[in-house]
């Protein structure tokens, strides 16, 4: 069983894979309080779901790739065979983690985008620094960045751990309202940085408040 915060349709706005149609399984609760919190809804709303329930409801908007979220999905133990069903049927399978979780758990050939908290999260003294050994070749880091403290932050731990050669993306991604995404881009052409810039796409096509995108 599964709580569920939401399961819908839309462009994904992050990652490599941004721009593609993707499904959204927002699963429910987190154990972070990051300061720049977009999804602070997800701490406690959702509904209780059966495996075959979420599989269902993902399978009626017939799309190849599909994202499971949060919150914090790693939280729920049940999401393991969640993420191995969804790939026995062949699909594309993302897992968004806010990286204080372990990941080797995770199935191998899933998608996992494993976030990096930056100081200005608050939640820095959480990051579980064996994940970044555990990333498969095709997994992505992020840093969402909100000021030049954590771009300094996120330049050391990719140089630090060699990302650019470990993961299929290491992506920095400005808070938005908050972080300059030119700013950023300076910083990061400057430093030669071998990163990527990511703008949360959703939050430019629709209201970045917008729920369900």
């Amino acid at each position: 069983m599964l709580t569920v915060n939401e399961i819908f349709n839309s462009i994904q706005g992050e990652s490599s894979h941004a721009g593609r149609p993707c499904v959204f399984v927002r699963l429910t609760a987190c154990d972070l309080r990051c300061s720049w919190c977009d999804t602070p809804y997800a701490f406690h709303e959702g509904r209780k779901m059966t495996i075959d329930e979420v599989v269902a409801a993902v399978d009626r908007h017939g799309c190849p790739l599909v994202e499971i979220t949060g919150g914090e999905p790693l939280l729920q133990d049940d999401v393991y065979p969640l993420m191995e069903r969804l790939l026995a049927e062949g699909r594309t399978v993302m897992l968004e983690t806010g990286g204080h979780r372990p990941i080797a758990r995770v199935p191998r050939d899933v998608v996992k985008i494993v976030d990096v908290k930056c100081p200005g999260s608050g939640e820095a003294d959480r990051n579980e620094w064996r994940n970044l050994d555990a990333l498969a070749p095709h997994d992505e880091v992020k840093f969402v960045v909100k000021d030049r403290a954590d771009y300094e932050y996120a330049r050391d731990v990719i140089a630090r751990y060699g990302l650019a050669s470990r993961a299929a993306a290491v992506l920095l991604s400005p808070v938005h309202g908050v972080m300059d995404p030119r700013t950023l881009s300076e910083w990061m052409l400057a430093d030669r940085l071998p990163a990527r810039l990511q703008l949360q796409l959703h939050k430019f096509i629709w209201h970045p408040d917008t729920r369900g995108v």
